[in-house]
């Protein structure tokens, strides 16, 4: 991929996070990125290629990342929840940015159907990452919990996602700060 489509991806990542997609225009993109709007049609014919290409390098990194720490024979279950939590901490630090599937499930009924397929698979596999950690952490003697994997999984999944968009609403830090107290205090 070349320098001028990397920009691209960036910027309506960024456009995403902060705005909605559907509050994201080329037009947006081309003035951030420094090109004309013909450009970005040239690297992504239609806003769904590039919500799509979108979605799919923000999955491809995070699950290239999680699994390397699933891998890691020196890092535990507690090193690969800290990994996990890391992102949505960086999220709520800033005043307006929450995960990028995150503020695309908000809107995913305006979404084209290829976009929605994305958001849906992100979903699935960070739950799915989340089942694994906790399953091979009670395993292992790590972690402690009396609900199933499954479950847990999606409840912390499901709150880390609102807990963002509820810091965005109100500002306040000490939001996800005391839910992801809260969880490592359940999983002890």
């Amino acid at each position: 991929m070349n320098e001028t489509a990397t920009k691209i991806l960036d910027v309506g990542q960024e456009l995403i996070q902060t705005r909605g997609f559907t509050a994201m225009s080329f037009q947006d993109i081309a003035a951030e990125v420094g090109i004309k709007k013909p450009s970005v049609i040239h690297h992504f014919p239609s806003k769904a290629n590039l919500g799509v290409a979108i979605i799919q390098r923000y999955r491809d990194t995070f699950a290239s990342q999680l699994d390397a720490i699933r891998a890691d024979s020196e890092k535990n279950a507690w090193d690969a929840l800290d990994f996990y939590f890391s992102p949505y901490l960086q999220f709520a630090a800033t005043p307006e940015k929450v995960c990028l599937c995150g503020a695309l499930s908000g809107e995913v009924a305006a979404l084209p159907e290829e976009m929605r397929v994305e958001v849906k698979q992100f979903m699935e596999e960070h739950q799915k990452w989340l089942e694994i950690i906790l399953n091979n952490g009670r395993n292992n003697g790590e972690l402690k919990f009396k609900e199933t994997p499954t479950r847990l999984s999606r409840m912390i999944f499901n709150t880390l996602q609102g807990t963002l968009l509820v810091k965005r609403s109100t500002d306040d830090m000490s939001q996800l700060q005391d839910v992801t107290k809260v969880i490592t205090r359940m999983l002890k």
